[in-house]
C-alpha cells in the first residue's frame, strides 16, 4: 500500500513538473521568435541600407553623368550661336561696305549728271538762240516768196497738200485693188487647191434610201396570215409598230410606209421574225416589236461608238452618241445621215490637216453638225436648234456649237472650222449619186423660188444659194427703204411657204445698198 502511494505521488508530482514545464516552454517560445525575428529585421534593414546606398551612388552618377551632357549640348548650341553670330556680323559688315560703295557711286553719278545737265543747258540756250536767228531768216525768205508768189504761205501749204493728196489717193486706191485681186486669186487657187486634194483622198459609195420599206413573203399565202382574222393581226402591228402596212396585189411583197425611219426599220425587222417563226398573233406580234426595239437600241448605240472609234476621237458624251447612232436609220434627200456625218467629219479632217488647225475639233464638229436629225421628226424645232441644244446640254466646245449653229447660215461664223464644216457639207451633198433629187427637179425648184423673188417691184436680182436653202435678194435703193425692205422679206417668206413645197427650211435675206458709181476718162 505504501508502495502503490508512493507511485501516484511521483506520478501526480511528474504531472505537475510536466504542466510547469509546458507552460514555461509556451512562454518562453515567443521570446525566441522574436528574437528570431528581430535579427532577420535587422539584416533585411542592413541589406536594404546597402542597396540605398547603391542606388543614391547610381543616382549621383547618372545625375553627373547628364549634367556633363547638358552642359556639351549648351557649348555645342552657345558655339553654333556665336558662329551664326559671327556670320551675320560679317554679312551686315559686308552689306554696310558695299552700302558705302554704293553711296560713293551714286554721289559720283549725281555730280557727274548735275555737270551733264549745266552742260545741255548751255547747249539748249545756244540751239534757242540758233533757232530764234533761222525764224528770223525763215521769216524773211516766206516774206519774199509771198511776194514773188502772190500766195499767202497757208494758201501755198493748202495748195501742196491738195497736190499731193489727189496723187497718192490714186495710187493708193490702185494699190488697194491690185491687192484686194491678188488676195481673191490666191484664197480662190489655194481654197480649189484643198478641195481637190480632199475629194482626191477621201471616196465613199452612196446608198440611197426612200421612205417606205419592202418585206419579201415566202408566198402570197402570208398576206392573209399577216392580215388575220377581221383585220386583227395587221391593226396590232400597226399599233404597236406605228407605221402604215400596204398590201396590195404585188406578188409576195408587203409596203411599209413611215416618215419615222426608226420605226420603219422596227416594222421591217419585227415583221421578218414573224415570217420566218410563223407564228403571227397580237401577242406575239408585240413581243418581237418589243424585242426589237431594244436591240435596235443596243445597234444604234454600237453605231454611236463605231463612228467616234473609226474618226478617233474620244470624250464624246454617250448621250450624243447615241444620237449619232440614231442617224444609222435617218436619210436627208434619200442620202444617209450617218454616213453623211462620217464622211464630212473625214473631208474636216483632211482639210483641218492641210490648214494645219486642230484635226479632231474640225472632225468633231463635222461628225455632230447634223445630230440634230436624229431627233427633229420627234420635238419641234430644226434640227440646226436641236443639235446646238443637245450639244450645248453635253458641254460640247463653243467651236462646235458654233459649226452646228452656223452650218446652214442661221448664226454668225466665228471660228474656221466652222467654215470647213460648211465646205465638207456641201462636198458630201453636191456629189453625184449623194441625193437622190434629180437634176431637173432641183434645177425648177431653184428657179421657182429665184422666179417668185423676182416678181416684186424693186427687185434687181435674187440668187439661190446652199442647194435652195437661201435666198439672196437684191433691191434697188431708190425704190425700197429700209422699211420697206423688212416688209419685203416677209411677204416674199410668205408667199414660198404658200407656193412651194420644198425639204428643211429657207432663209430669206433682203440687201439694199447704195453705191456711188463714177467713169474716169
Amino acid at each position: 500500500m505504501v508502495d502503490i502511494s508512493i507511485l501516484v505521488l511521483l506520478s501526480i508530482l511528474a504531472l505537475i513538473i510536466g504542466v510547469i514545464l509546458g507552460i514555461l516552454i509556451y512562454f518562453s517560445l515567443p521570446i525566441f521568435r522574436a528574437k528570431e525575428a528581430t535579427k532577420k529585421a535587422a539584416k533585411l534593414i542592413k541589406d536594404a541600407e546597402i542597396k540605398a546606398d547603391h542606388i543614391v551612388k547610381n543616382a549621383q552618377l547618372d545625375a553627373k553623368q547628364t549634367v556633363y551632357e547638358l552642359k556639351q549640348e549648351a557649348d555645342k548650341e552657345i558655339k553654333e550661336r556665336k558662329q551664326e553670330v559671327n556670320t551675320f556680323e560679317n554679312k551686315l559688315y559686308n552689306r554696310e561696305q558695299s552700302i558705302d560703295r554704293r553711296d560713293q557711286a551714286l554721289m559720283q553719278k549725281e555730280k557727274n549728271l548735275e555737270e551733264k545737265i549745266d552742260l545741255q543747258q548751255k547747249r539748249m540756250k545756244e540751239i534757242e538762240r540758233k533757232e530764234e536767228v533761222l525764224q528770223l531768216k525763215l521769216d524773211s525768205i516766206i516774206h519774199e516768196l509771198e511776194k514773188v508768189s502772190g500766195m499767202s504761205s497757208q494758201e501755198a501749204k493748202t495748195e501742196i497738200l491738195n497736190r499731193v493728196e489727189a496723187k497718192l489717193s490714186k495710187e493708193i486706191a490702185n494699190l488697194i485693188k491690185n491687192r484686194e485681186q491678188e488676195a481673191k486669186e490666191q484664197a480662190q487657187t489655194i481654197a480649189n487647191e484643198i478641195l481637190g486634194m480632199t475629194l482626191n483622198r477621201y471616196a465613199q459609195d452612196f446608198v440611197t434610201e426612200r421612205t417606205v420599206s419592202v418585206v419579201n413573203l415566202p408566198s402570197d399565202e402570208m398576206k392573209g396570215r399577216i392580215i388575220g382574222r377581221e383585220g386583227r393581226n395587221i391593226r396590232s402591228l400597226e399599233q404597236a409598230l406605228g407605221v402604215d402596212l400596204i398590201i396590195d396585189d404585188t406578188p409576195e411583197v408587203i409596203t411599209v410606209s413611215c416618215f419615222d425611219p426608226i420605226r420603219r426599220e422596227t416594222a421591217k425587222r419585227t415583221l421578218e421574225i414573224l415570217l420566218k417563226d410563223g407564228r403571227i398573233q397580237p401577242s406575239r406580234i408585240e413581243e418581237v416589236a418589243a424585242k426589237v426595239k431594244s436591240e435596235l437600241g443596243e445597234i444604234m448605240h454600237k453605231a454611236g461608238q463605231e463612228a467616234a472609234f473609226r474618226l478617233g476621237l474620244g470624250n464624246i458624251h454617250p448621250e450624243l452618241l447615241d444620237l449619232v447612232g440614231r442617224l444609222k436609220f435617218r436619210t436627208s434627200y434619200g442620202q444617209n445621215a450617218y454616213d453623211h456625218s462620217i464622211e464630212v467629219a473625214k473631208l474636216c479632217g483632211i482639210m483641218a490637216a492641210e490648214m494645219g488647225i486642230d484635226q479632231n475639233m474640225a472632225k468633231r464638229a463635222g461628225l455632230l453638225h447634223d445630230v440634230g436629225k436624229a431627233i427633229d421628226f420627234e420635238m419641234e424645232g430644226s434640227h440646226v436648234e436641236l443639235g446646238a441644244r443637245y450639244a450645248r446640254k453635253y458641254n460640247e466646245p463653243d467651236v462646235v456649237l458654233n459649226a452646228i449653229e452656223s452650218h446652214h447660215g442661221d448664226t454668225e461664223i466665228k471660228y474656221v472650222i466652222s467654215h470647213l464644216v460648211i465646205a465638207a457639207d456641201t462636198l458630201s451633198a453636191a456629189r453625184p449619186g449623194a441625193r437622190s433629187e434629180t437634176l431637173e427637179t432641183y434645177v425648177k425648184r431653184l428657179e421657182q423660188l429665184e422666179n417668185i423673188c423676182k416678181s416684186y417691184e424693186g427687185v434687181a436680182q435674187s440668187y439661190a444659194m446652199q442647194s435652195g436653202r437661201e435666198v439672196r435678194i437684191m433691191v434697188v435703193p431708190d425704190k425700197v427703204d429700209d422699211a420697206t425692205a423688212v416688209k419685203l422679206a416677209r411677204d416674199i417668206k410668205d408667199r414660198i411657204e404658200a407656193e412651194m413645197t420644198y425639204p428643211g427650211q429657207i432663209k430669206v435675206s433682203v440687201i439694199r445698198e447704195y453705191r456711188a458709181i463714177e467713169t474716169a476718162k
